[in-house]
């Protein structure tokens, strides 16, 4: 039997620092002889390119700087492995745990590098991560992994399916898992340590990034299940004019008119929903 090949895609935006630091790795591993090795360099106005193109690589680069998700689409696309492996170019992640993701690749559609408690994280950002993960696990109703970890791992012939739904920000990582738990695929994870990242620091932004994550959040859960927001919408309305109602009407004897609006627009927001979900199934097409 013919085993799968495997591409191991690195996205890389101003990495001088650490991207020598992370081919290196890859190379004393020896990683670059079983494996597609493709560093994606984003736009980058130092020196990442040249320093990746000094090793047995694949390097392609982008004119601008385009995000972190347009990167990654680039590498799965130019990747010729039937699985694809993703992760950071910033030092955080240990290419000993390849492998790893290889092995239960074998039954799973998409495996994760979920990071133990031990694994640096930069404090500030642990709250919104929390309430991220709150929303989102009752967005998708069920436990969810490290959804925003860079590390992992899928079968391209998947992802390539869902590409047109990835946005080309931060927000890969996340839309991948939800769009993976909400059509139902098989997501693995193990345990990994995660270093603290080298050079620069993140561009990642608490306030306006975790906004942006949340809006993402409803996005994806509109796409797929639309109902799971629209219909607690509606009920609220509608409760809420059928209770101002029927306090109008028990102390005042009339049923006000702003009773009857909510009423009313708890109704709309009901059959809207419905054709939202009939749309969204028919937009899911089997790519």
């Amino acid at each position: 039997m013919t085993l799968p090949s495997i591409s191991i895609i690195i996205p890389a935006y101003n990495e001088e620092e650490a991207i020598g630091s992370t081919l290196q790795k890859i190379v004393e591993l020896k990683l670059h002889e079983k494996y597609e090795i493709i560093v994606v360099d984003d736009g980058s106005q130092d020196q990442t390119a040249e320093i990746a193109g000094g090793f047995p690589i694949r390097l392609y680069r982008h004119i601008t700087n385009k995000g972190y998700g347009a990167s990654l689409k680039t590498g799965i696309r130019k990747a010729k492995g039937d699985w694809v492996i993703l992760m950071d170019s910033d030092g955080q992640h240990d290419p000993k745990y390849i492998q790893e993701i290889e092995s239960r690749l074998e039954n799973a559609d998409m495996v994760i590098g979920e990071r133990s408690q031990t694994s640096f994280q930069v404090k500030r950002r642990k709250a919104g991560k929390r309430l991220i993960k709150r929303i989102g696990e009752y967005l998708v109703e069920q436990k969810l992994p490290d959804y925003n970890s860079g590390f992992r791992g899928f079968h391209k012939k998947t992802i390539a399916g869902l590409l047109h739904l990835m946005p080309n920000g931060f927000s890969f990582s996340t839309t991948s898992t939800l769009a993976f738990l909400k059509e139902g695929y098989n997501i693995d994870t193990f345990p990994i340590e995660v270093s603290e990242r080298i050079g620069r620091k993140s561009n990642v932004k608490m306030v306006k990034d975790g906004s942006k994550t949340i809006l993402l959040l409803f996005r994806i859960i509109m796409l797929f299940n639309p109902l799971k927001v629209f219909f607690p919408a509606s009920m609220i309305s509608f409760l809420l004019g059928l209770g101002f109602g029927i306090t109008g009407y028990l102390f005042f004897d009339r049923f006000s008119n702003g009773a009857v609006v909510l009423s009313m627009l708890g109704m709309f927001l009901f059959f809207i929903g419905l054709i939202a979900d009939q749309i969204s199934i028919l937009n899911r097409r089997e790519q």
